[in-house]
């Protein structure tokens, strides 16, 4: 009878346990529910916390409330300017109707796919009234801002609000990108033939102005070094005119031992001249005169009125 009593009670227990699990559920931070009866939504839980649902009769869906990322593959846009770009974009959502957004869309998944051509058509709408300046350079967060809204007035219909878009990349495409470069790689080195020609053009001009002027300084240092020569000339030759005035045969003397030094090397001493040659003088006669030639007698100074200067006999 007891054992019958226990079994009932633990069957009971049992089943409650079984019921309170399939009756209760938990919404985490992240998260809101919808319950749901028969595909009929019956409540919509956005807090956090423990909740209930009638086992086997209602279920729970939980859609994330969180700031959800939206990435969209690279598209060719046709700017203003019929210039063609390459934009990345993505965008960032949160879902702040959960009723909605299980009716429009029922999974992330197939959110995204449908927001990711809400978002290629307001890049393309935006981006095609706007110059190929502005969005590179000039106007691209305001042009950001212009996407934000568009996408979020049609992403409204899924129950999502769209915290934030961005440009992640606006290029031109691979082939125009490489053909700008060649241009610019011309242009640049166009320039630098230029660079390299004007510097050329002033160092030929620089190199000029030197050569000028070191031959003007070689001619002048020239002039004046040709004119000390002269100078010096002049003087050796007054100099040998005093010497020759005072003493002529000493003169004769010396010039001639220096047409010996230089005429009478040691490598060659062969010489070719006649017997009456004036060269030789002073082999033969000391005193360089002729052979047979009369040895003037040197002056004497008398003592008396009677004594004379005679030739030696």
């Amino acid at each position: 009878m007891r054992k019958s009593i226990f079994g009932g009670i633990l069957l009971l227990v049992s089943a409650g346990i079984f019921v309170a699990y399939n009756a209760l559920f938990t919404v985490h931070q992240t998260q809101q529910a919808l319950v749901l009866q028969f595909g009929e939504t019956k409540r919509q839980i956005t807090d956090p916390g423990l909740a209930w649902k009638i086992p086997f009769v209602q279920n729970v869906v939980f859609i994330d409330k969180r700031i959800l990322d939206l990435d969209s593959p690279a598209q060719e846009v046709i700017a203003s300017d019929q210039k063609r770009l390459v934009v990345d974009a993505f965008a960032r959502y949160r879902i702040d109707n959960a009723l909605r957004f299980y009716q429009s869309a029922g999974s992330i998944d197939r959110a995204n796919s449908r927001l990711a051509t809400v978002l290629n058509s307001a890049v393309r709408r935006v981006l095609g009234e706007a110059s190929f300046t502005a969005v590179v350079r000039d106007d691209r967060p305001e042009l950001m801002q212009q996407i934000r809204a568009q996408m979020d007035v049609e992403a409204a219909t899924f129950g999502v609000d769209i915290v934030d878009v961005r440009i992640r990349r606006a290029d031109l495409p691979e082939a125009n990108s490489q053909a700008i470069y060649s241009r610019m790689q011309t242009a640049r080195q166009q320039e630098a033939a230029q660079i390299r020609a004007e510097g050329e053009e002033a160092a030929r001009r620089i190199r000029s102005r030197a050569d000028r002027t070191a031959t003007v300084i070689i001619a002048e240092a020239n002039r004046e070094s040709e004119q000390i020569r002269g100078d010096g000339d002049a003087e050796r030759n007054r100099v040998f005119a005093d010497a020759f005035g005072q003493d002529p045969d000493f003169f004769a003397f010396y010039r001639s031992m220096q047409a010996y030094e230089q005429g009478l090397t040691a490598n060659d001493t062969r010489m070719v001249l006649t017997p009456s040659s004036d060269f030789f003088r002073y082999f033969g006669n000391p005193t360089g005169q002729p052979n047979g030639a009369a040895i003037p007698a040197s002056p004497v100074t008398p003592t008396g009125p009677a004594e004379l200067a005679t030739p030696a006999e």
